[in-house]
């Protein structure tokens, strides 16, 4: 039911298109999503989420997940991440990935919703340190369309994986064109 009501709001009201999938025999990726440019994204998300019915997941500074609002977070598919150890955040996100049966992470490679002119490369070493590939998510508000490419592995050439990665966002816009990534 809930299904057919995000499909309703998503493609009828709102106008939106998903094209792509993720195949459900993947059990562990990084979403890498692109443009991040307002906080009407997580909707996107959520939307996207309910629409192709596969666990999705993010993970957020534990501080987030206190009574009441732990189980929403949880429920959405969130993880706490303990920022306050010293402990590398990257193999802390990637150590995840051992714990659990599914995980697709879901990330922002601006790490921010400010126009940026690089990306952070967290997600690329969580993808290799949890020996996992990258699916490319478009959110491009320019077209109303959210593309899920497929999984790409990276290949230890940090330089070469970014340039094909960054390629998948050509003309993407997002809800606030002007703060869009754009490939250089």
């Amino acid at each position: 039911m809930k299904q057919i009501l995000y499909k309703f709001i998503f493609f009828k009201i709102l106008g939106w298109k998903i094209v792509g999938t993720i195949d459900p025999k993947l059990k562990k990726c990084v979403m890498i999503v692109v443009p991040h440019t307002s906080w009407f994204d997580f909707f996107v998300g959520v939307f996207t989420r309910g629409i192709v019915q596969l666990e999705m997941n993010f993970v957020a500074k534990k501080e987030l997940f206190v009574f009441p609002f732990n189980f929403y977070f949880k429920w959405m598919g969130g993880t706490p991440l303990n920022r306050q150890k010293n402990e590398n955040k990257v193999d802390a996100i990637a150590s995840i990935f051992d714990k659990k049966e599914v995980f697709r992470l879901a990330i922002a490679p601006e790490g921010t919703r400010k126009k940026v002119e690089e990306w952070k490369t967290g997600f690329y070493f969580i993808a290799q340190k949890a020996n996992v590939p990258i699916i490319p998510v478009a959110f491009d508000y320019g077209k109303k369309e959210v593309r899920i490419h497929e999984p790409y592995k990276t290949t230890n050439d940090i330089q070469h994986d970014f340039k094909v990665l960054k390629s998948y966002y050509n003309g993407v816009l997002g809800k606030f064109p002007e703060k869009s990534f754009t490939n250089i």
